[in-house]
């Protein structure tokens, strides 16, 4: 007994092409939509540097900032507080706080307790975080600061600590933790719940800041 033939779609093949197309343009997308983030204001020497914080990146922030103080960029590194706490500490029976902890990375990393300058005012955001630095390097006559932070906050931050600082005349640069530690790669950003939190909404925190 003879089978019938099964014949293929003629439809299948550009049905399969467009389907690979349009994968393709959203991967694209969403690389462009990260990197679009990233962005920096160089900054050779400054009085100090200070380091954003990020609880969920306060690892790497703490980390780059101390290779940045060996490289002599700054003779100190500023923490702020956002009032977050992290897990239990059975050394100290307590939930240490996230300043604590960079804190304690940076003297790991050898930056000398002496150097490590932290302002216990609480924080609860960016804008709130340059106002508290800007009262700082006022008070401390700073004539410069480079700011630390992760890559996808950088282009919002860059642009709230340019309105705190004008026409203060301190020099403020900003230098952005290269993603693929704790902020993961502009590739691969939205296959990671951290990466939908940092890119996403990161946009909509900008569209927020711009309409307040």
């Amino acid at each position: 007994m003879k089978l019938p033939r099964l014949h293929t779609s003629r439809r299948s093949k550009p049905t399969r092409i467009v389907l690979i197309l349009s994968l393709c343009a959203l991967l694209l997308l969403a690389w462009g939509a990260a990197t679009v983030l990233v962005v920096e204001a160089p900054l050779e020497h400054a009085d100090a540097i200070a380091v954003l914080s990020g609880s969920a990146v306060i690892r790497e922030r703490a980390q780059f900032a101390a290779q940045l103080y060996k490289e002599g960029r700054a003779p100190k590194i500023i923490l702020t507080n956002d009032n977050h706490q992290g897990s239990w500490s059975s050394a100290e029976q307590r939930n240490p706080f996230y300043y604590e902890q960079a804190a304690d990375l940076l003297a790991g990393a050898g930056v000398p307790r002496a150097a490590i300058e932290i302002l216990p005012q609480p924080v609860s955001g960016t804008d709130e975080e340059a106002s508290l630095l800007r009262r700082y390097a006022e008070e401390h006559q700073l004539k410069s600061i480079l700011v630390v932070t992760s890559a996808y906050h950088s282009r919002r931050a860059l642009w709230t600590l340019r309105q705190v600082f004008a026409n203060t005349g301190i020099t403020v640069g900003l230098i952005a933790v290269p993603p693929g530690n704790q902020a993961p790669s502009p590739a691969t950003w939205w296959l990671h719940i951290r990466g939908w939190q940092m890119v996403a909404g990161e946009y909509a925190k900008m569209v927020y800041y711009r309409l307040r």
